[in-house]
């Protein structure tokens, strides 16, 4: 079975690079950019046991969300998206474990 071992999401130098380079200026929402970079939420090291938490707004569902959608997790469940979610997701990396009992 394979793990999720680490996640990283854009944090604010690559978010403006990416910015400066789309120059796209019919747009006033670029969700998910800027939610956890606001709060320099930039990695997740993945445990037998993780937990997220925090307050309303503070940008736990985008979390799961970017990564289910890395993964290519298959969801009935409607999210929110934006037309620069791609662009977010594929800025994101992953890293994966073969076994979780290597890390015990």
């Amino acid at each position: 079975m394979v793990y999720l071992n680490v996640f990283t999401f854009p944090n604010e130098d690559m978010e403006f690079g990416f910015f400066m380079k789309v120059k796209r200026t019919c747009y006033d929402v670029f969700y998910p950019f800027k939610i956890l970079s606001r709060i320099g939420f930039e990695r997740i090291d993945f445990e037998p046991v993780t937990i997220l938490y925090g307050g309303n707004g503070s940008g736990k569902s985008t979390a799961l969300n970017v990564i289910a959608e890395k993964i290519g997790i298959n969801r009935d469940s409607i999210y929110n998206k934006s037309n620069f979610y791609p662009d977010y997701i594929h800025m994101c990396e992953m890293q994966l474990e073969a076994d979780m009992r290597l890390r015990l």
